[in-house]
């Protein structure tokens, strides 16, 4: 297994693989144009040059992230190459100096193993929420939220400035 960043040629695969556990109900949809946007975001794990998963790395301010659209090929579950993709995010993370990591998802095991504390979706900012408002299960939302913290004592959950706040508040009464 090899990793690297995702090049804008991998969207169709990226596309295939996260979309595939999307109809599953287990992450969201993602659009190639949402993937290009993205695209620096990404990294990806290949195994005989085809990639078997992908994760990202999305930033909410200078403090926090989102590891998002963690997918691994379910042939190749249990093969470490979601843990892989995980060490290669969180080693992101540092470099960017970043106090803490988070996730939405319905694997708490998963990143339990990966050193994550289940927390309050609530404790999370409203920013992180921009997502949920397209997602099918936004009014009965079953993921789990998870958080890392990568320095000690790190005051993490850094709120956006009011007024979006109030934006995003306003956006999520009217869904």
């Amino acid at each position: 297994m090899t990793l690297r960043k995702a090049k804008m040629s991998d969207i169709p695969a990226l596309t295939t693989l996260i979309n595939g556990f999307a109809r599953a109900g287990s992450m969201l949809p993602r659009t190639e144009f949402e993937l290009s946007e993205g695209i620096r975001d990404f990294t990806v794990v290949l195994a005989d040059n085809v990639i078997i998963g992908c994760a990202g790395l999305h930033f909410y301010g200078p403090t926090l992230a989102e590891v998002r659209s963690l997918a691994v090929d379910q042939t190749r579950q249990k093969s470490g190459a979601g843990q892989a993709l995980m060490e290669a995010l969180e080693r992101e993370a540092r470099e960017f100096e970043l106090d803490a990591v988070f996730a939405f998802t319905y694997v708490p095991g998963f990143f339990e193993k990966m050193g994550y504390h289940e927390v309050e979706r609530g404790d999370l900012p409203l920013k992180a929420w921009k997502d949920c408002l397209r997602c099918p299960k936004f009014q009965a939302c079953d993921e789990i939220a998870v958080l890392k913290l990568l320095k000690p004592g790190a005051n993490l959950l850094h709120q956006a400035p009011v007024e979006q706040n109030l934006v995003l508040i306003s956006a999520l009464r009217q869904n």
